[in-house]
């Protein structure tokens, strides 16, 4: 592993953060809480070929790795466009089909992915399952030549603007057991319903309740094999979490760089507020702190590239939780550093609050993290 990105790497987040330049904070802003997409942002994403670098070049893709999309995804946050969505169809769902899916699956979908122009949402929070993925109670049983699905998700992003949702369902095997299960869901599926969530959080991409209702579904829904549906599902929770540790980064170094540039032009005692070690230390350890955030997810995606999972997986969870516990620094210390200016809208920081917030406890808790290093990491025995 190289600690320099590579020349290719470079250029890759210059071209887009150029890109995000040209929207901005006002732009997502202005779309968030108007209730609006930021379509226009995404399809010149698409076209530019930055939402599909990920995807493997016989499909229209860039064939590049999971750590090509993390670096679109870090620099459209960090100039103020941080793309919910990214994380879930690019990362997760494209990165699951192109392992696992059927040859038919690959060819209909990944194209589309590389070039933006379909959405998959991602479902697997129920209710009352939670973090327990094992008490996943939606489930498929076959009917005929299809499948039949009834169940209930929560807190699934961006069901509205999504062509399609892949489903983590549950299917029985030939002994009575129950086993996790994928499937490709249309939006458009008879008996398939969503309901908004009311969220405190300003974001274009919101927040369901879905409802499965005997949906009927050809047995090619089914992603991959009917016996892989676990290793299948992994596939996708790294990437997830090298994105989401992506998405914490760059909006990390939004904060800082508006606290950074407040501090050197605002003056209080003769001098600019920044000279002041009050403030000068918090924003130089949270600096410190990113960093090794921002390194600890670059591994990860080195590792995922590489193709060593297990190795990957502990690098992800450890870098989804240094970077979302930094991201939240960065913010409060941009916050306190304008002071009473931090929770006003004209300099877009408070607003930044409830989203890095959110990162202690989505795509994953950080106690879930925790439970994980302290078991896989450090050999303690398991304690739920």
């Amino acid at each position: 592993m190289s600690y320099t990105e590579s020349e290719e790497r470079r250029a890759l987040r210059a071209a887009v953060a150029e890109l995000g330049a040209k929207y901005g904070p006002s732009y997502y802003v202005a779309k968030s809480r108007a209730g609006e997409k930021t379509d226009e942002l995404w399809n010149e994403a698409g076209a530019l070929g930055y939402l599909g670098v990920n995807v493997p070049e016989e499909y229209g893709g860039g064939g590049g790795g999971i750590g090509d999309l993390a670096a679109v995804c870090e620099e459209l946050a960090a100039a103020g466009c941080p793309l919910l969505l990214m994380v879930v169809s690019p990362a997760i769902c494209a990165t699951i089909i192109a392992r696992s899916g059927t040859e038919a699956q690959k060819k209909h979908w990944l194209p589309r992915f590389a070039d933006g122009s379909v959405k998959m949402a991602f479902a697997i929070t129920e209710p009352d399952a939670g973090s327990n993925a094992h008490r996943i109670t939606t489930q498929a049983r076959r009917d005929g030549d299809g499948w039949v699905i009834n169940g209930q998700k929560t807190f699934i992003s961006g069901v509205d603007e999504a062509d399609a949702v892949l489903f983590v369902s549950r299917t029985e095997d030939q002994k009575g057991n129950l086993r996790p299960s994928l499937f490709i869901v249309p939006t458009d599926t008879p008996g398939f319903t969503w309901t908004p969530i009311e969220m405190e959080i300003v974001s274009p991409e919101k927040q369901f309740v879905c409802h499965l209702d005997d949906v009927r579904l050809p047995y090619e829904a089914l992603v991959g094999d009917e016996d892989g549906g676990l290793l299948q599902l992994f596939a996708g929770l790294n990437p997830e979490r090298i994105m989401a540790s992506a998405m914490g980064a760059g909006i990390g170094r939004l904060a800082l760089s508006k606290a950074v540039d407040y501090a050197k032009d605002r003056q209080v005692f003769k001098v600019p507020i920044g000279a002041h070690q009050g403030l000068a230390h918090p924003l130089a350890a949270a600096k410190v702190e990113l960093e090794l955030g921002r390194l600890m997810a670059q591994k990860a995606a080195s590792l995922y590239d590489a193709g060593d999972d297990m190795g990957a997986a502990e690098a992800a969870n450890m870098a989804k939780y240094a970077t979302a516990e930094a991201a939240i620094h960065c913010v409060d210390q941009a916050i306190q550093t304008h002071g009473g200016n931090g929770l006003t809208t004209e300099y877009g920081v408070g607003m930044l609050a409830g989203v890095v917030r959110l990162m202690r406890i989505a795509p994953v808790s950080r106690e879930m993290i925790l439970n994980f290093v302290a078991q896989h990491s450090l050999g303690l025995p398991k304690s739920y």
